[in-house]
């Protein structure tokens, strides 16, 4: 791993000014620590030469899970993520809730909403829940009626992971989904994407995604050229930036971007303009 992140920070290096100089937004950052997390995770940055823009943090992963029963556990969590985003203007807190607390999530949902949190994140795997589930459609559509995007992971680790996410989006059209790691290596499902918007009345015009994960795959690989065609299938203007630190880093994932074969606009959009334009960020003074 060590071998590889020092790889990353040369490349970007050698890159120089497309890489270093634009501004960046990272979707996917996991603070499991709070303010320590924040500390390290923008120590990392440094040490690469890199700088972001403003990130989406969330405090659970890892051994911090927001599981069904734990309310008092998920509101002590989403405080701390909203605490953090007031003391650091760079941080875009994401917080939880636990589908099957019906009532409770859904009071959790009104009372974080109210405090300005603009991003849920749900997850099938951790959390144990089905996404078929009337509750998860409940808590979907909820967030939709409260301006709040949500985030769910589709690394398609569950069977059917893709065509439930694509079934839960129809079913919640007045929501914005982003579908965290675009369907990992199952990301040729979503170019249908490009016919579905055809239909009249369908729209799927809520959809987006980020690239944690499949990115670093694809970019410099046997796949990557299909990886670029459905990026535009799907649409440039719905595709984001994600590091899924700790996993993985900002620096390796903004070195497998350069590597795509898309123009600068592409890149640009992907680091930084489609967030700015889904989260109302604000313009950067690097643009």
């Amino acid at each position: 791993m060590k071998t590889t992140y020092a790889l990353a920070i040369l490349l970007l290096s050698a890159l120089g000014p497309a890489a270093a100089q634009q501004p960046v937004f990272d979707m996917h950052v996991h603070l499991r620590e709070g303010a320590t997390s924040s500390g390290q995770y923008e120590a990392q940055l440094a040490e690469a030469g890199v700088e972001v823009t403003a990130y989406g943090a969330m405090w659970f992963g890892g051994p911090h899970q927001a599981r069904e029963g734990a309310i008092e556990r998920i509101r002590e969590g989403n405080d701390a993520i909203v605490a953090l985003a007031a003391a650091n203007p760079k941080v875009l807190p994401i917080a939880t809730v636990h589908p099957y607390d019906g009532d409770a999530a859904l009071e959790e949902l009104q009372r974080v909403a109210a405090k300005g949190v603009k991003v849920l994140k749900i997850h099938a795997h951790t959390q144990r829940f089905d996404v078929t589930d009337a509750r998860v459609l409940a808590v979907v559509r909820h967030a939709g009626e409260l301006g709040m995007v949500v985030l769910m992971d589709n690394a398609n680790i569950i069977p059917g992971d893709s065509e439930n996410l694509f079934n839960l989006a129809v079913q919640a059209p007045g929501t914005t989904f982003v579908f965290a790691h675009i369907g990992g290596l199952n990301f040729r499902f979503w170019n249908i994407l490009a016919l579905a918007r055809t239909a009249d009345g369908f729209g799927m015009d809520n959809v987006y995604f980020d690239l944690s994960g499949p990115l670093h795959l694809a970019a410099g690989s046997p796949i990557e050229d299909e990886f670029v065609w459905t990026l535009r299938n799907v649409g440039i203007d719905r595709v984001m930036l994600g590091s899924d630190y700790p996993q993985m880093s900002l620096a390796r994932a903004l070195e497998a971007l350069e590597r795509l074969d898309l123009d600068e606009s592409e890149k640009a959009a992907i680091r930084y303009g489609n967030a700015q334009r889904l989260f109302d960020l604000g313009a950067s003074d690097r643009e």
